[in-house]
């Protein structure tokens, strides 16, 4: 059976599944999307992506054409259609077609696009024993260029600190700010553990508020381990006992070498297992029951 996808209230055969080629999201990048996945029959915090969603399209002034109960079913029957069961959604919000020049106001009818498919970002040897990362020179987007709470559909500077990435032979890479400070990586929040405490990159550096990385934080405060949203820099990571990953693709996985230095003892740590084992037990539990 051909993957079905969404687009504006019709579903097509992967094969027949088509956009304009004028749309603005196609030529510029203008547009929003959202990553999600799917845990046994759960869509993990959907309405948390769906606000996210929305607040993202207003700040680019783009007016989705459904409402969050109309998009909430609409994802929920792209999931059914495909029989997914464990697996990702990527929906798209574009600005719809228009002219070849910049103007927004002359695209008149924004389109949706939800794609529901299995996904696997790292195989699980990562997993066991944790990835390697490079701090790359392509810095993070400063926010007065562009919000990095917008998940645009522009990813240009995160693409460019993913080439340089596998360049030196990595899969992720560190993201910095122009002053220096750690920011995230290219599709994943950032955490350190120092003597049991854990701190990551407050979103005003420029960091993306993800919603794997607020569950992570509420489940360490629900544990009772300190953290902190502060910046910190290089120095601070090279010096951790323990680092890790968050995202909706990655979920949560362990760092254990940065910049040739090994993290602690070069594996991944206690408090880093005790968090993807919560996070995992959590997965299930947190967000809408599409097989009702």
């Amino acid at each position: 059976m051909s993957l079905q996808i969404y687009i504006d209230g019709q579903f097509f055969n992967k094969e027949d599944a088509k956009i304009s080629v004028f749309d603005h999201t196609l030529l510029y990048g203008d547009g929003v999307f959202e990553g999600i996945r799917v845990y046994d029959g759960c869509i993990f915090r959907l309405g948390q992506h769906l606000r996210r969603l929305y607040a993202s399209a207003r700040y680019i002034m783009l007016d989705v054409p459904l409402s969050i109960d109309e998009l909430t079913a609409a994802t929920a029957e792209t999931v059914r259609r495909n029989a997914i069961r464990d697996g990702y959604i990527r929906l798209v919000v574009t600005r719809g077609a228009g002219t070849l020049g910049l103007a927004p106001w002359l695209c008149p009818r924004p389109s949706i696009i939800i794609i529901a498919d299995s996904i696997k970002l790292y195989p699980q040897e990562d997993y066991d024993h944790g990835l390697k990362l490079v701090t790359v020179p392509t810095m993070r987007n400063r926010n007065e260029s562009l919000n990095a709470r917008v998940k645009s559909c522009n990813y240009l500077n995160n693409i460019l600190a993913k080439i340089e990435a596998h360049n030196a032979g990595c899969k992720e890479a560190l993201m910095l700010d122009h002053n220096g400070y750690v920011v995230e990586c290219t599709g994943d929040n950032i955490f350190v553990i120092k003597d049991g405490r854990i701190r990551t990159p407050p979103v005003y550096l420029g960091a993306l508020q993800g919603i794997t990385r607020d569950c992570v934080i509420e489940i360490a405060r629900d544990k009772g381990i300190p953290l902190t949203e502060e910046p910190f820099t290089r120095f601070d990571v090279f010096d951790a006992d323990e680092v890790f990953l968050t995202g909706t693709a990655a979920e949560v996985i362990p760092v254990v070498e940065v910049d040739k230095r090994p993290i602690g003892d070069g594996k991944p740590g206690k408090i880093t297992h005790e968090l993807i084992a919560a996070f995992r037990q959590r997965t299930s539990q947190d967000g809408y029951q599409v097989y009702r």
